[in-house]
């Protein structure tokens, strides 16, 4: 006999209530217990180093946001957009652009992590970024992270996050990146 949360992963809950950090499959809904990290200092993020955070949440990519940022970038290559030319590929159907699923990283991670009482902060760029696999449309996909270092500059510090994109039912990332973000107190 299954148990009614077989499948969940170990930090989710099987709940009826709906939040902020949910997703759907099927007929439960699954949400994260723990609340995102917080970091109000540098100090605490150099607390934060080799610190995995997460998974997120699921998030299932759909053709139409993959139209949607193919309109927005002008990359309508037809691995992208054509479904049916796509469809005889190797792939067998469209695939999500690398860069689609490198720019759900900031909304991903604000479930993952918090900050607050910085005089500024910004996303400061990219050191690294590689995507292993592609992602077809219909696939789900959730993103780990890690702060892997603090770097002190004038003021604040350069904080450097890996980030990795999982694909449900596969154990190649879909894109590795890392991210630097830079925080003044």
């Amino acid at each position: 006999m299954r148990s009614k949360n077989a499948g969940v992963p170990y930090n989710w809950k099987v709940t009826e209530r709906v939040t902020r950090n949910r997703v759907s499959d099927g007929d439960k809904i699954m949400t994260l217990q723990h609340e995102p990290r917080r970091a109000n200092s540098i100090a605490d993020f150099r607390a934060l180093v080799g610190v995995e955070l997460g998974p997120t949440v699921w998030h299932r990519i759909t053709q139409d946001q993959i139209r949607a940022f193919a309109d927005m970038t002008g990359d309508h290559q037809w691995i992208h957009v054509h479904e049916e030319r796509a469809s005889r590929s190797t792939f067998g159907s469209t695939l999500a652009h690398g860069l689609y699923v490198l720019s759900l990283g900031p909304g991903l991670m604000s479930s993952l992590l918090t900050f607050e009482g910085f005089s500024r902060s910004l996303n400061y760029g990219y050191n690294r970024v590689r995507f292993p696999s592609p992602t077809p449309v219909g696939s789900s996909i959730r993103m780990r992270a890690m702060v892997t270092s603090v770097v002190e500059i004038d003021g604040g510090a350069d904080v450097i996050t890996t980030r990795t994109f999982e694909r449900r039912g596969t154990t190649k990332p879909v894109c590795v990146v890392e991210n630097v973000g830079r925080y003044y107190e």
